[in-house]
């Protein structure tokens, strides 16, 4: 094992270097947020502050529509570290998200937006079914699961500046703090929220966007980087799984994976089912389908789902070629966590400008932790002030109303969110899981019907949201009470607060069949939509250019 990266008792931590860098990513992101809000002071101010005027561009929606946070970075790296190649088949649904997200659903929801003038996902829902009721509760629900996302990823944001702050020792998304009080901790929390809520607040949906490219273009640096720093110090792959196979255990080079309980992370069930919870999470996505709402035109649309899958594959693969080197070459780390800052700051320690190196690196994480939060700000201020307040207590509020409501619902959030994490959230990555799959398990069906089935119903799109959300609470109620009850499947992650994995599958799935299965039974017993709603959504429209009689829908 070098030496260089060999495990000590202090480690390797952040140097001023690591702090410059993630300075130059807070600067940069701020001033993106400037210059969206020069753009978003054209045109109306819903469509521009929530939908940018709707010109987003192939590389805009591509590199923004991922899911990306700080579990990419530190989460996903732990996984592959703890239970080997296993996770590469966990995360190979990922890779079709573009060709099922992007290519199912997203041409069909753009052009319903266009047609509808619909600025939010319950505006769509309200449009398609004529009931302002079924909006409201999908502004609800999407409330409810945006507000788990956004607490967890404010946790996320305040841990990594503290790893990047020199001196603090902190290596990884330890929850735990010295003398009940961890300043590195609140410091981070404060200047993270002050950062991406400013931001966010300044420019709207075009600063989410805008700083969400930056950042992932920020991640795939990092990543180009990193690996073959990694697989240089493992001495080469077919070394680097070898010595890991010697440090754990023969199931670290294929399934269901090395766990030292010997606890089966990735089944079979649970192969199966993480193609629904990465494919419909992606597709069900409320953050997703607004930036599919905002596409400048259909083109756009093909070309970022060839540009996305060519970026999952240059992310994803390699961080698990790198967390594979890394068991090599750090095989007893305490905390899986600390693997990516570990690897960072030992591999470059020599090399010149290492520092700044390992900044770039770190600042990864952090900058979709960003992203990811100010998308949310935008989808939860969108749905207070869209579908609350001018929907049913100010109808005919001014743009310059609905401007500062807009601002104070963002700044509400914020400081929300930071209150929460005063005390920090334990189970940080189950949080995130149980709110995207659930969102996806309440909204996908519901918006496929809306999407492609004429004789879906307003009461039919209720009870498949009410179902698909009611089944994942109950499997994730069921689950956590057993576990405090000292009840373990032994699958899957080891976290107290899991779902019931009824029959070894995933809650999601369960969720999309009961949600499926109670959407279209109530349609069927239902009356039909009235013909001329239907055909306003549906059919061609007449196109008044001379020569032409129909415009194609």
């Amino acid at each position: 094992m070098p030496e260089s990266l060999a495990p000590a008792a202090t480690g390797p931590t952040a140097g001023w270097g690591a702090l410059l860098t993630l300075f130059g990513v807070v600067v940069a992101s701020v001033w993106l947020g400037t210059l969206a809000a020069r753009v978003t002071a054209r045109g109306r101010f819903l469509d521009a502050y929530f939908l940018g005027n709707r010109t987003l561009g192939a590389w805009a929606l591509a590199l923004t529509a991922t899911v990306q946070s700080g579990g990419t970075f530190m989460g996903f790296p732990a996984m592959v570290y703890s239970h080997g190649w296993i996770v590469a088949l966990w995360i190979a649904p990922y890779m079709v998200i573009p060709m099922t997200g992007l290519g199912v659903l997203a041409k069909r929801m753009a052009h319903l937006s266009r047609r509808t003038g619909a600025v939010t996902v319950p505006d769509l829902f309200r449009a398609r079914f004529g009931s302002p009721a079924l909006g409201l509760v999908a502004s609800l629900l999407i409330l409810f699961y945006m507000s788990f996302m956004m607490v967890a990823q404010f946790k996320a944001g305040a841990l990594i500046m503290k790893v990047s702050w020199p001196g603090s020792g902190a290596l990884a998304l330890a929850e735990d703090t010295v003398g009940g009080i961890d300043r590195a901790y609140y410091l981070g929390l404060a200047l993270f929220a002050l950062v991406v809520v400013g931001y966010t607040i300044i420019g709207g949906f075009l600063a989410a966007v805008w700083t969400d490219l930056f950042q992932s273009v920020l991640m795939f640096l990092g990543v180009v980087a990193l690996l073959p720093l990694a697989v240089a110090a493992a001495g080469g792959m077919e070394r680097a799984t070898l010595t890991a196979v010697s440090h754990t255990g023969a199931r670290f080079a294929w399934g269901p994976g090395y766990a030292p309980d010997g606890r089966s992370f990735h089944t079979v069930g649970l192969a199966v089912s993480f193609f629904f919870v990465y494919i419909f999470s992606g597709l069900g996505s409320p953050a997703g389908l607004v930036r599919v709402m905002a596409t400048r035109s259909s083109a756009t649309i093909r070309r970022a789902v060839v540009l996305l899958a060519v970026y999952n594959l240059g992310i994803y693969l390699p961080l698990v070629v790198i967390s594979i080197a890394a068991r090599s070459v750090l095989p007893r780390l305490s905390a899986a966590d600390e693997v990516i800052p570990r690897l960072a700051f030992g591999a470059t320690q020599n090399l010149w400008g290492g520092s700044l190196l390992a900044g770039l690196i770190l600042a990864a994480p952090f900058g979709a932790v960003m992203a990811t939060v100010s998308s949310y700000l935008v989808v939860i201020a969108s749905g207070v002030v869209r579908d609350v307040y001018q929907r049913f207590l100010r109808p005919h509020a001014g743009d310059a109303e609905l401007r500062r409501l807009s601002h104070l619902a963002m700044a509400v959030v914020g400081a929300v969110a930071v209150a929460a994490n005063l005390r920090p959230v334990a189970y940080l990555q189950a949080i995130v899981v149980f709110s995207s799959t659930s969102a996806a398990a309440t909204f996908v069906v519901p918006a496929l019907m809306m999407a492609f089935w004429r004789r879906a119903t307003t009461a039919g799109a209720l009870a498949a949201m009410l179902a698909g959300s009611a089944t994942m609470l109950a499997l994730f109620a069921t689950g956590w009470t057993l576990s405090w009850h000292g009840y373990d499947p032994m699958i899957g992650p080891a976290t107290a607060f899991r779902p019931y994995y009824l029959l070894g599958l995933e809650p999601i799935v369960w969720g999309l069949a009961v949600s499926l299965a109670a959407g279209v039974g109530v349609s069927l017993v239902t009356a039909p939509p009235g013909p001329e709603l239907v055909s306003r959504l549906f059919d061609r429209e007449p196109d008044t250019r001379a020569g032409h009689s129909w415009r194609s829908s």
